[in-house]
């Protein structure tokens, strides 16, 4: 396996990580967030809310890190790529709360209630944040 594939497996791995972005200063703004990654295209898909600072950051400037740490501290892995956000969330039924499911779907499983949850994608200002990664970096993979 080459050293890419290796550090793509910890996100994997994974179900949650740290998404950082640049606030107006240029300090570092980080969350702690749950991924869905396709490991063949590199690509990590997070849902966000449309009023928080992290979106408000990636509107600004779109470069995006993500981190994922393995459970026994043995590893790490960054990525680093250009983020691409979805429209907010405007109907139940529109193509944001469908990609929404998807990335819950891959997330979490089934929802209990998919028109209880596709209700409040709308209500929260949901969206998909969409990071390519264009460079990953790390050790212990």
């Amino acid at each position: 396996m080459a050293a890419d594939d290796a550090l793509i497996a910890q996100f994997t791995q994974a179900g949650t990580g740290i998404l950082m972005t640049l606030k107006r200063d240029g300090r570092p703004q980080a969350s702690v967030v749950a991924h869905a990654i396709d490991p063949a295209t590199r690509t990590l898909r997070i849902s966000v809310t449309d009023d928080r600072a992290k979106t408000r950051n990636l509107r600004r400037d779109p470069r995006a890190t993500y981190m994922v740490v393995r459970p026994d501290g043995g590893g790490y892995a960054v990525g680093e790529g250009t983020a691409e956000l979805s429209a907010p969330a405007a109907d139940p039924h529109d193509a944001t709360v469908d990609e929404l499911v998807d990335v819950y779907r891959a997330v979490q499983g089934e929802h209990p209630d998919w028109d209880e949850f596709r209700a409040a994608m709308v209500e929260q200002r949901r969206l998909v944040l969409t990071i390519r990664l264009d460079r990953v970096y790390g050790w212990g993979a």
